[in-house]
């Protein structure tokens, strides 16, 4: 037995190690680098902050437009032609970002990358690793998490140097050589074995819901909801949060400082999932996680002038934000089935890029119209209790009822 599963075990660590590599570039050069290269971007094209980051928006827009077409190509033709493709798009659009001299060209630019990052990020890698894992799909995908939650660690520092020793656009030009000489052919070689379950799922004789049946289906509207609302949260917050903190009374510093925790908690939370959870349902894991962001969220509202406050509230939000990228790649897998698992994440997972696009500016403009900086944390709150209400009612049901051959059965 032990011969018979080490070909299985060689080439799943072959597609962690690969993907592994791709993630920490793909998030670093395609997310992570336009925050450090903003300000410079800005003061030589001599654009007002609006356009420059909603063209930013506009690109998660498209990658949300693009997830469910990219998750049927995923699922019908694997992560080889696929990231394969995405990571040329990738070098495509960031080429065009380090020449662009028009608004015109700047959000084609974007868009492009937009594309890009349906093909290449978290969903596209975790639908790899589920049609081509026979086993362990689920501890896969939490080992990833581990190493894409570097990109920032790395990409942060790097490009501030590269953008201080040759500039914003030399900077972009050079992470687009990135996607054409490791990314793509790393993609390359990610193995292909055609269109078919893996032998667990279909030695346990399981069917899996198509695209159409899973969104005919009332759990995933539900569950699309819940992941949006917290997109949605998130996403305003890591714009936002060090001037929410400021207008609670902390200076900046301070607020730096405890910022500074989210990252390494987003880890720790990916790791203690891995050592806690692995007998656990995804399911329940998705209730602590999306019950500590309203956790979070409150103590903030009602403590929030206090330091020690400020610091527990960055931390439940990194735990909270580490673990639920696991979960928005596991959850799906267990409610819908493996077969079409890149058709459904990515129907999921466009909502909350939608969410996450609009998130910001949605945030810039509810802190203009507040009287108070607590009235806009009430209303992140009710957005966070909205989203664990949404998650409990798509996963409530009894766990014979939440298999997929039940839900098939009530469609059929």
């Amino acid at each position: 037995m032990h011969a018979e599963h080490l070909p299985h075990a060689t080439n799943d660590r072959k597609i962690i190690g690969l993907l592994a590599l791709t993630q920490v570039i793909s998030w670093g050069t395609l997310y992570y680098a336009f925050s450090v290269l903003a300000p410079d971007m800005q003061r030589e094209l001599g654009w007002r902050a609006e356009p420059l980051f909603g063209a930013f928006s506009w690109s998660l827009l498209i990658a949300g437009l693009i997830a469910t077409p990219a998750g049927i190509l995923l699922d019908r033709h694997g992560g080889r032609p696929v990231m394969g493709l995405g990571s040329l798009i990738a070098g495509l659009g960031l080429f065009l970002l380090s020449q662009v001299q028009s608004m015109g060209s700047y959000f084609v630019a974007w868009g492009v990358i937009g594309i890009a990052m349906a093909m290449v990020l978290y969903e596209a890698a975790f639908a790899t690793i589920n049609r081509e894992f026979d086993t362990g799909a689920r501890k896969g995908i939490s080992t990833l998490t581990l190493f894409g939650g570097l990109a920032s660690t790395v990409f942060w520092p790097v490009t501030l140097h590269l953008n201080g020793e040759v500039g914003w656009r030399d900077t972009y030009l050079f992470y687009a050589a990135l996607h054409m000489v490791l990314c793509m052919p790393a993609h390359l070689l990610l193995s292909n074995r055609g269109k078919r379950l893996p032998k667990a799922v279909a030695a346990a004789g399981k069917r899996s819901h198509t695209l159409s049946e899973a969104v005919r289906h009332p759990m995933f509207w539900k569950l699309a909801l819940a992941f949006a609302t917290n997109a949605f949260i998130f996403s305003a917050l890591s714009v936002h949060l060090i001037p929410l903190v400021q207008r609670l009374g902390h200076a900046a510093g301070t607020a730096v400082f405890f910022a500074t925790l989210i990252g390494p908690m987003q880890v720790v939370g990916r790791i203690g999932e891995m050592v806690f959870a692995g007998r656990t349902q995804p399911q329940s894991v998705g209730k602590i996680t999306f019950a500590l962001l309203p956790t979070a969220l409150g103590t903030l509202v009602l403590l929030g002038q206090h330091e020690w406050v400020v610091a527990l509230f960055c931390m439940l939000y990194g735990l909270s934000n580490g673990i639920l990228t696991i979960v928005k790649g596991t959850v799906p897998q267990e409610l819908f089935g493996r077969e079409n698992y890149g058709a459904i994440s990515g129907a999921l997972a466009g909502p909350a890029l939608v969410a996450k696009a609009a998130g910001p500016l949605a945030m810039a403009a509810m802190l203009e119209g507040v009287e108070t900086v607590h009235h806009a944390l009430l209303i992140l709150l009710a957005a966070a209790i909205a989203s664990f209400l949404f998650y409990l009612a798509a996963v409530r049901r009894p766990a014979r009822q939440n298999s997929t051959e039940a839900i098939l059965e009530e469609q059929a």
